[in-house]
């Protein structure tokens, strides 16, 4: 599984790391370790809970160590994958070489290729239906008035495109390695979002060309946002969009 080699590499990261300030906020998740350094992941809201509490742990979150965290990036609950892998996030460096740069600047699309889009980005819809033969978008809530399929039509249409775009979030559900299988034929196959790890020497060897996600700069103004419900059209300039070639070799 991705997520087993993705915890195995932020556990040789973490050392002595602390996580100074957990914030599990309606949009996204964020950890800050003692160094400043921080990182985000999405919320993802899965279930109803039972009770007013969502994390049985609230309260006593802060203070642990990286290495106790990070591993909870493979547990089934997507609130608690959330921590894991926004503690992960506040680890990982990206790479000199990731460039701040519109994705679809980066990602080749032809006129001839068929595109699958495994969550919706709205912002990239006009652009990818202006340059490819045809666009799928495939969530767990379709939406027929915009042509949004559901997940299970992935099954038949993902391995028929050239091109594929994955929401990082694939990751806090567990989809994501099932997802690569179906899009093994695919020329391009870019990882999207705020939640992506910045680790392309592991994600090349799924298959995935292209990484795009962001580093927080302003650790103090994202907590804030987290924390009262924000997302990324209030991060602004408190993160920077990166977007990384992870070429298949």
């Amino acid at each position: 599984m991705l997520a087993n080699e993705i915890v195995e590499h932020g556990l040789k990261l973490a050392n002595q790391h602390t996580a100074a300030d957990i914030r599990i906020g309606l949009g996204y998740t964020a950890v800050r370790l003692e160094d400043g350094s921080c990182g985000l992941a999405y919320t993802l809201h899965e279930k109803e809970y039972e009770s007013c509490g969502v994390v049985p742990d609230a309260g006593r979150l802060a203070g642990r160590k990286a290495s106790e965290l990070i591993p909870w990036t493979k547990l089934p609950d997507a609130t608690a994958c959330a921590v894991g892998l926004a503690t992960l996030n506040a680890l990982i460096h990206p790479p000199a070489t990731a460039v701040e740069s519109d994705i679809l600047d980066l990602l080749p699309i032809s006129p001839e290729d068929t595109v699958g889009m495994i969550g919706y980005f709205g912002p990239l819809v006009d652009s990818i239906k202006n340059r490819a033969r045809a666009l799928h978008i495939f969530e767990r809530r379709p939406d027929p008035e915009y042509g949004i399929l559901p997940e299970s039509a992935s099954q038949g249409l993902l391995p028929k495109c050239q091109v594929v775009i994955l929401s990082a979030t694939t990751l806090l559900n567990h989809t994501i390695d099932n997802l690569l299988e179906l899009s093994k034929t695919a020329r391009e196959i870019a990882v999207l979002g705020p939640s992506t790890p910045f680790l392309p020497e592991i994600f090349r060897r799924h298959g995935v060309t292209m990484l795009s996600g962001i580093q927080v700069v302003d650790s103090t103004q994202v907590l804030r946002i987290v924390s009262e419900g924000g997302g990324t059209r209030q991060f602004g300039r408190a993160v920077r969009k990166l977007s990384l070639r992870s070429l298949t070799e």
